[in-house]
Parts: C-alpha cells; sequence; structure tokens
C-alpha cells in the first residue's frame, strides 16, 4: 500500500482556513504563526500538484478542486476523532477532559450543584465550565472549544451539532408586584411603565422580538439589556415591565417579593433550552451530563416555580423530544 504524504497538521490547518476564508484568522484559531500555516498550505498544495484556495481574492475561497477535498477531508477527520473517542473512552470515572458552557440562566441554581455532581463522578477529569449567551455558546461549539453547551435553541438548524432538548420556558411578563395595570396593556402601549427589552443580539431577545413582530405590536424602544439581572432588577423596583421566562425568574430569587409574573396575553410562545454537542462526542459522558441537568433542572428550577406559580404547570416543563411549534 502506498504511504500517504499528507500531514494531519496540514489537514487541520486547511480545514480553518476554508472555513474561515483567512489565514490570519486560522493562526489565532491553531495557536500558530501566520507564516507557519502559509507554510503548511503550501506544502498541501505542493503534493496534491492542486490549488486549493484562489489566494488573489480575500476572504480566500476555495477552489472547485478545494471544494471537493474539503468535503472528504471533513469526513475522514470525523472518523479520526470518533475512533480517537472510542479508544479513550473506558468507564465513565476514567474520563479525562470535559468541557462545559452553560446559559446564565443556570448560573445561579444548577451550574454549581451540576459542577458538585460531575466533579464526584468523574474524578481523574480534568474540568472547565463556562457562563455564556446561547449565541456564544454555539459558536464555541461550532469551534470546538467545549464538548457540550447547554443553550437556547436558535431559530435555524446548526449543521453540525447534535441537539438533546432539555426544557420548554413560555414566555411570560414580570411586572412590578404592586401593578395594577391588565396584562392587555402593557402590550398596548398603554402601560405608564416602560417596556424593558433583551437586547436584540441574544436569542431570547430576537425570539421576543419576533413574536412582538407576528402580533403587530409595537413598543417603544428605550430600554434594552444583555443582562437578566439588570431587567429583573429594574422592574423590581417599578422602573418597568419585561417579557421574559420563568427560568429567566428563578435564577434572581432576590427580587422576587418585589415582582411578579403574569401569563402572556393572548396568543403565547415559548423557548426551549437544549444540550447541544459535536456530531463527533463522547456519547458516555453527554448521558451522564443530561440526565443530571434534567433532575437539577426539575428540583431546582421547575418544582419551585410551579409550586409559587400553579399556573405554569404544564408549560414551564422538562422535555424529552423536539418540542412541536406553539399553536
Amino acid at each position: 500500500m502506498k504511504k500517504s504524504q499528507l500531514s494531519l497538521k496540514w489537514l487541520e490547518v486547511f480545514q480553518l482556513v476554508a472555513r474561515s476564508g483567512s489565514v490570519q484568522t486560522a493562526a489565532a484559531q491553531a495557536g500558530l504563526s501566520v507564516s507557519t500555516v502559509s507554510h503548511h498550505l503550501s506544502k498541501l498544495e505542493d503534493v496534491l500538484g492542486a490549488p486549493l484556495f484562489d489566494h488573489s481574492r480575500r476572504p480566500m475561497p476555495v477552489t472547485p478542486t478545494g471544494a471537493n477535498f474539503l468535503r472528504n477531508v471533513d469526513e475522514a477527520m470525523s472518523l479520526l476523532r470518533h475512533a480517537e473517542i472510542e479508544a479513550q473512552s473506558g468507564p465513565l470515572s476514567d474520563a479525562r477532559h470535559l468541557s462545559l458552557a452553560l446559559v446564565e440562566d443556570f448560573d445561579s441554581e444548577i451550574a454549581p450543584e451540576l459542577a458538585r455532581i460531575l466533579l464526584t463522578q468523574l474524578p481523574g477529569c480534568s474540568f472547565r465550565q463556562l457562563t455564556r449567551p446561547s449565541h456564544d455558546i454555539l459558536t464555541l461549539l461550532r469551534n470546538q472549544d467545549v464538548d457540550i453547551g447547554i443553550a437556547t435553541r436558535p431559530q435555524f438548524s446548526q449543521p453540525g451539532l447534535v441537539e438533546a432538548p432539555l426544557l420548554r420556558d413560555p414566555f411570560v411578563l414580570a411586572v412590578p408586584l404592586d401593578a395594577a395595570t391588565a396584562p392587555e396593556e402593557f402590550l398596548s402601549g398603554t402601560s405608564p411603565l416602560p417596556f424593558l427589552r433583551y437586547s436584540q443580539s441574544q436569542i431570547i431577545g430576537a425570539m421576543i422580538e419576533a413574536q412582538l413582530r407576528r402580533l403587530r405590536i409595537s413598543l417603544p424602544n428605550r430600554f434594552e439589556f444583555e443582562s437578566n439581572q439588570s431587567i429583573m432588577n429594574m422592574v423590581a423596583e417599578g422602573c418597568g415591565w419585561a417579557i421574559t421566562t420563568p427560568a429567566c425568574y428563578a435564577r434572581d430569587g432576590r427580587f422576587h417579593r418585589q415582582l411578579r409574573l403574569v401569563p402572556f396575553p393572548g396568543k403565547g410562545f415559548s423557548r426551549t433550552l437544549s444540550a447541544f454537542m459535536p456530531e463527533v462526542h463522547d456519547t458516555r459522558t453527554s448521558a451522564t451530563v443530561i440526565a443530571t441537568l434534567r433532575q437539577l433542572i426539575q428540583t431546582r428550577a421547575i418544582d419551585p416555580a410551579v409550586a409559587q406559580l400553579p399556573w405554569l404547570a404544564g408549560q414551564f416543563c422538562l422535555l424529552t423530544a423536539p418540542p412541536q411549534p406553539d399553536l
């Protein structure tokens, strides 16, 4: 059998440049110098005897030959990663590395307990846990910077990622405790209190704005926040009202005595919080993480919220399969 002259490092660099169209970006992602990345690409093209990129354009696109080669390299590298994971996967207690990214909604109640349980179950594991907005978590997963991400499902499918739905989180109104305004009046814009928006750069903010457009509701855009804590604080202080979810409400318990949740008037809608993994992943470890998360979500988020607000029963709930669209 003829031995391949191709270097694994060349192929990894080729994938990075093909995805980004930039030698500089690929160098930063790989932790290499720009000259080293350029050298690897040059050697690869020399060995293959064919140009893989149009080097005259920026960003640098792959040639037709490069596109065909990329499809085969992606498949081959996926098989190699799968073989590596299978070889390294033994008993759960032998897991070596685990990197998690969770949405901020789980930061106070669920994330610390999850870490404690996993550190007990994975005694020899190098463990890293990050807290990020959902859109950042999906980027980390696509860049293979984390093993498992817990995030809000975006509007569009995520190629290359496997999804395990966890939580149905309905949208509700958060209003000051003593607010006498009817829920319908908040949406009509006749309330004296301003609407406090989530940033539209976040998935949750974009979902809220999309629903308001569908309902033909137009509200002044005076206040917009990336921080859930800031929104809950302002509602508790009587400075405004918000469209939020029980999971967002649950993480800031110190404000619960100063605000209340009410059902979203008219046609309701919800978001789905899911676990996302790369297509090639350690299924044994991910199954353990997901099972632990489901238990913690039920006991630390759903049960307390439903006990306080019984009308959430059946709406704020665990998911075992992809949810149907809200009717």
